[in-house]
């Protein structure tokens, strides 16, 4: 038996609780992990919650999408993997798990200098962060904005900005303005005057702005600050962008990701991995809670949390 992740209903932290679900071998193009880690998202919870809307419950309902571990079996039609190989899951469903069977093109082989808690977190938020720097064409010559650099996602989007060539300038509390200088960013505090502060930053002028914060302030400094709305995202206010003549990747947009968003999603993942390797990407780990203690993990995560919360089985 597997114990697993479910939530009944939808609400509070508190509807998540351990089942035991009966284990399984894996089938063609499938490999079988045993998870050491998973990476807690904010989408695991608004989707909880039923604050991000979803199908109506039928069942109990498993949950996450980001994990790493171990091989433990594959497919009868599955080259390249073998028992005992570190991988990272990513772009799958379940993964608030002590065993899962997954889809080959959702597993990735991890470096043995890569931990399993640093594999688990980067799944959502670098898959995030990179399409969204794809998707506006950021590179060397850009100056960009981000609405929430400290988090999870606004920390990849800096990271991989800088390493493409753009200038960065990121909005946090000053008490998380090292971190985000230390990623290679100028950090600004948001709140009343932002614009002027930006401008101050960034005096050659800001050229493409992604809200990670969904505030109204996030969206009305960009669309005062940036002047090709198509150079605008926001990854949290989805509804609202078309009303502002911006674009909106997920975070409730209308619209699904492209197949091209979604190929740059998961190409994130082994670009990723290989800079961590190198020592040239960071991830900020933050509080590790035992799989069966999940709702606390969401708990901390609604409320705010300095780092990425993990889950260990």
């Amino acid at each position: 038996m597997t114990h697993a992740i479910v939530y009944t209903e939808f609400g509070a932290p508190d509807v998540l609780h351990v089942l035991e679900v009966p284990a399984r071998e894996p089938g063609d193009g499938e490999v079988a992990v045993r998870i050491e880690a998973v990476g807690v998202n904010p989408i695991d919870a608004k989707l909880r919650s039923g604050l991000r809307a979803s199908p109506p419950l039928e069942g109990p309902r498993r949950v996450g999408g980001d994990g790493a571990g171990v091989v433990t079996a594959v497919g009868p039609d599955v080259d390249g993997f073998r028992p005992g190989d570190a991988v990272v899951v990513f772009g799958t469903s379940g993964a608030y798990a002590s065993d899962l069977v997954v889809p080959l093109r959702s597993v990735q082989p991890r470096p043995l200098n890569v931990s399993a808690a640093e594999a688990a977190a980067l799944g959502v938020p670098v898959g995030t962060a990179y399409q969204t720097l794809r998707s506006l064409g950021v590179g060397a010559g850009d100056a960009l904005l981000v609405h929430g650099g400290s988090g999870a996602v606004g920390q990849a989007i800096i990271q991989f900005a800088t390493l493409w060539g753009a200038t960065v300038v990121a909005t946090s509390s000053p008490r998380r303005f090292e971190r985000v200088r230390s990623l290679g960013a100028t950090p600004v505090a948001y709140g009343a005057g932002l614009v002027d502060r930006v401008r101050e930053a960034a005096p050659q002028g800001v050229t493409v702005a992604i809200d990670v914060a969904g505030t109204d302030e996030a969206l009305d400094a960009s669309t005062e600050l940036v002047a090709d709305r198509t150079r605008i995202a926001t990854l949290v206010r989805g509804k609202d962008a078309a009303g502002r003549g911006i674009r909106a990747f997920a975070g409730g947009a209308p619209f699904p990701l492209t197949p091209q968003q979604q190929a740059w999603r998961a190409e994130a993942i082994p670009v990723t991995l290989a800079l961590l390797a190198a020592d040239r990407f960071s991830v900020e780990l933050g509080p590790s809670f035992p799989l069966a203690n999940a709702a606390e993990a969401h708990r901390v995560v609604e409320a705010g949390v300095d780092g990425k919360v993990t889950l260990v089985p």
